[in-house]
């Protein structure tokens, strides 16, 4: 079965997600909006599709009849479907607990740019944007990144659950600590030699050869105005 993803075109965002699972574990996927032909209104006007089961936004994927919303949702049925997670149930619902995770700090790196509203300019909220990332970088980088080197730690391997092998979300916590790298690289260099066991994870993904191809392809779409951004008045050590 070949997978239909619908994203925004012209930023990672929350589809990289989903692209790196497809992307490493092989999956046939057509990325629809990126399709020749498809104009910039792709995505919203397949959204007004009469679906019985209608996703509230991108990222989603059509399998089928099934159409799976939600990144962790759907990387959760890719998980089990694929192998990109433990077998056992409750390896299964770990991952999903981790990608879960990894899901709140992406919101809060979003945040900072845009603490008040998504529909306004972060020039009319630099303000409260300036604040909201002070906090962000101080107190939640560290907050979440030493949860992650907690559960490295424990899991006393190289990938975040049981099995010996990554899993989506071992993909994931590489893309989310990319996104810091680039939006916050001072606060970055400063704090990631704390994080030793985050830090090797996030290298190994960038070396793994299933997803070689794909690093090398333009395919992967760079950071700019999506989730992640580099303001530099909100970076600092």
């Amino acid at each position: 079965m070949t997978y239909n993803l619908w994203y925004w075109d012209g930023i990672p965002g929350r589809g990289e997600f989903v692209r790196l699972a497809l992307e490493a574990a092989g999956i046939p996927y057509k990325e629809c909006a990126r399709e020749p032909g498809a104009t910039a209104q792709a995505v919203a006007d397949d959204m007004q599709c009469d679906r019985k089961h209608p996703p509230f936004a991108p990222p989603y994927m059509e399998a089928g009849q099934l159409t799976l919303g939600q990144t962790a949702n759907v990387l959760l049925y890719l998980g089990e479907k694929h192998g990109l997670a433990p077998a056992s149930v409750s390896g299964r619902y770990w991952v999903n607990q981790l990608q879960l995770t990894i899901a709140d700090m992406v919101a809060e790196a979003h945040d900072t740019h845009h603490p008040i509203a998504a529909s306004d300019y972060y020039e009319d909220q630099r303000e409260e944007a300036a604040r909201r990332a002070e906090n962000f970088r101080t107190e939640r980088i560290p907050k979440f990144l030493s949860y992650f080197e907690r559960v490295l730690y424990s899991a006393q391997g190289d990938w975040l659950a049981e099995g010996g092998r990554w899993s989506y979300a071992d993909l994931s916590l590489f893309h989310l600590v990319d996104g810091l790298l680039y939006a916050f690289p001072k606060r970055m260099m400063s704090v990631s030699a704390q994080y030793p066991k985050v830090m090797a994870l996030h290298g190994r993904v960038a070396n793994l050869p299933e997803l070689r191809d794909y690093f090398a392809s333009g395919r992967r779409l760079p950071f700019g105005d999506g989730i992640f951004r580099h303001y530099p008045e909100l970076d600092g050590k």
